[in-house]
């Protein structure tokens, strides 16, 4: 699929997804920024209505990829980290320690992947089974950074 195919863009992320080592994480990091953006314009509903704009996108996309590819989750998908970090963060306000321990919950939640998440992501084909899977990180995250937040008022 050629770089600039719409899904390619959308799953990606432009390409950061084709960033050399650890894509997951790179895609992460490069929705940290974007979503102080978004909270900051239009606060935790604004950055939980973008989260799930990029989890719709992403069922999409995700799904191009592997019907076209014929590879399941692929590490290039990194749409799926974006809604997921976006979640993580959404209920709480832009705070560099604040952000920084929703980065770090939503990696760990990612990576060891708690129940139902590596159940949903082994069950469910295509582009959902690529997303859930990390909305469900991102929902586990988004508890911790929310109880952190709270602890440091």
């Amino acid at each position: 699929m050629p770089f600039w195919h719409p899904a390619n863009l959308i799953a990606t992320c432009g390409g950061v997804g084709r960033l050399p080592v650890a894509p997951g994480t790179w895609g992460s990091l490069a929705a940290l920024p974007f979503a102080w953006l978004i909270a900051a314009e239009w606060g935790p509903v604004g950055l939980g209505i973008a989260a799930l704009a990029a989890l719709l996108a992403g069922i999409w996309a995700a799904g191009e990829i592997e019907a076209r590819g014929g590879l399941k989750d692929p590490g290039h998908i990194v749409i799926d980290e974006v809604a997921g970090q976006w979640l993580a963060l959404a209920p709480v306000a832009p705070d560099p320690i604040v952000y920084l321990v929703g980065f770090l919950a939503f990696r760990l939640f990612d990576i060891v992947k708690p129940w139902p998440a590596r159940l949903v992501e082994r069950r469910l084909p295509g582009g959902a089974g690529v997303m859930l899977d990390d909305m469900v990180a991102g929902l586990y995250a988004g508890i911790v950074t929310y109880l952190v937040a709270r602890a440091m008022e």
